[in-house]
């Protein structure tokens, strides 16, 4: 089992905790982790990108090369077409928010980011912010975006909610509450 994991976005919406609820998930589930430091700017409104990768077998490098990742988790579009490069062309998949952050002034026109996305096999593109909002649980389109991304990930439902829990347990049971209604969201969204 090997799966490599291009996380991204902007600052502040919560790539970090994507992250980490993948990392706790794998390692409870005895597979090994790298993860590489993120590149960006960490800051709300800066691009966020990490490596992520996950095996059964030990990692060299917590790198991943030009056309090996098997997913790209994006909370903002643009940002997921700045990885495609990254993008294993024929099986990797592209998991993003449908919905653009515009931090900067020449932001691309949807119809064009759309265009690019319908060249590719295998996305999701899903509306995490208003899906968010509509269930009431407004601080959590992330865990929607990793709740779509799940079956891609190797990494069974029942563990990526343990680790949600045992990541979110410190904010109290509401919040765990809504974070896992907000992944069950995303599971159903991306069927």
């Amino acid at each position: 089992m090997k799966t490599d994991i291009i996380l991204c976005g902007v600052g502040g919406q919560g790539i970090l905790s994507i992250a980490t609820i993948i990392g706790e998930a794998a390692i409870k589930d005895g597979l090994y982790i790298k993860q590489a430091e993120v590149h960006g700017m960490s800051q709300r409104g800066g691009d966020v990108q990490s490596n992520l990768r996950i095996s059964s077998e030990p990692i060299n490098s917590d790198l991943i090369a030009e056309g090996q990742a098997d997913v790209i988790i994006s909370m903002e579009p643009m940002e997921a077409l700045r990885y495609l490069p990254y993008l294993n062309k024929k099986t990797g998949w592209i998991i993003t928010s449908s919905v653009p952050f515009v931090n900067i002034p020449n932001y691309p026109d949807m119809d064009k980011i759309k265009e690019e996305y319908s060249k590719l096999n295998n996305v999701v593109f899903i509306d995490i912010e208003q899906l968010a909002k509509d269930n009431n649980v407004p601080r959590s389109a992330n865990m929607i975006l990793l709740g779509a991304a799940q079956k891609s990930l190797g990494i069974g439902y029942e563990e990526i909610k343990a680790a949600l829990g045992r990541v979110f347990a410190r904010k109290g049971e509401e919040v765990v509450n809504a974070n896992i209604k907000a992944l069950n969201i995303g599971i159903s969204e991306s069927k």
